[in-house]
């Protein structure tokens, strides 16, 4: 299991969510706390940001491990962003290290990422998924992992249906990976943020069991008027566990819907 976060807020060097916590990002990459199938979260990371209003996400990945990376620290305190995601990868077994597997993915304006599983992926779903997907869709995929597949069907929705709300081809994508996953008698687990620069999207959900652990924080008292979403808690505040099965839109006024209920 990966950790994920999500920030929406006013704008901050993103060191102060991911290096500067006393649970930042960076412990999480070898402390982690809530981590229920590994010890550590070493296979990589990224994280995703966005800099003028309306234009593409910036992406930085790398396959070494946070701790590893000893660029990080200054790249952290130079971006500034309003609206940015992390992902620090631990690996399915036998799955290989490369940047191909490692998040955030990009789509046009939008940013994915994702902790959890498909369980026996490659002999339950990898084929399934494949050959639901449009060219375009299919021809985005460069890596092997659950996520980037899950992502691929997403990018599929967004592309056959022009004009569909993020939130919608979200809930379509996980009714169908859900129905594949029940007629195929495996877990299915899907802690899931989405971004677009002024929105965050975000689902927790399994298909067997509790889900993995996943926690939302508004208004902050170290960041105010300001969304948090995080796997684990960062510092000590009011963190709220995020609720299972629960689709949910948050806009640049931080207002949060929920927008669905995947069963």
């Amino acid at each position: 299991m990966c950790r994920i976060l999500g920030y929406l807020g006013p704008q901050i060097s993103i060191d102060q969510l991911m290096l500067k916590p006393e649970h930042s990002m960076l412990v999480q990459s070898y402390q982690p706390r809530e981590l229920d199938a590994a010890v550590l979260n070493g296979d990589g990371f990224g994280m995703g940001w966005y800099g003028a209003p309306g234009g593409r996400p910036f992406v930085y990945r790398n396959v070494l491990p946070m701790w590893n990376d000893r660029s990080l620290g200054d790249l952290c305190r130079y971006v500034q962003a309003k609206n940015f995601l992390v992902n620090l990868r631990s690996a399915t077994a036998k799955m290989p290290v490369d940047i191909s597997n490692c998040q955030p993915f990009a789509y046009k304006d939008m940013l994915f990422v994702h902790n959890g599983l498909i369980e026996n992926f490659f002999d339950t779903l990898y084929r399934p998924i494949r050959e639901k997907l449009c060219d375009k869709a299919y021809k985005l995929i460069e890596g092997l992992t659950d996520s980037e597949h899950m992502f691929a069907l997403l990018v599929h929705h967004l592309e056959t249906q022009p004009g569909i709300d993020l939130a919608e081809a979200l809930h379509q994508t996980m009714k169908m990976v859900v129905s594949l996953a029940n007629a195929a008698g495996v877990r299915v687990a899907a802690n899931i943020i989405l971004s677009t620069g002024n929105r965050l999207i975000a689902l927790r959900y399994d298909n067997q069991q509790k889900a993995p652990s996943f926690y939302l924080l508004k208004n902050s008292k170290s960041f105010p008027n300001s969304v948090i979403l995080t796997s684990e808690g960062l510092f000590e505040d009011n963190w709220q566990p995020y609720n299972q099965s629960e689709l949910v839109s948050i806009d640049s006024e931080l207002h949060i819907k929920t927008y669905a209920t995947v069963a």
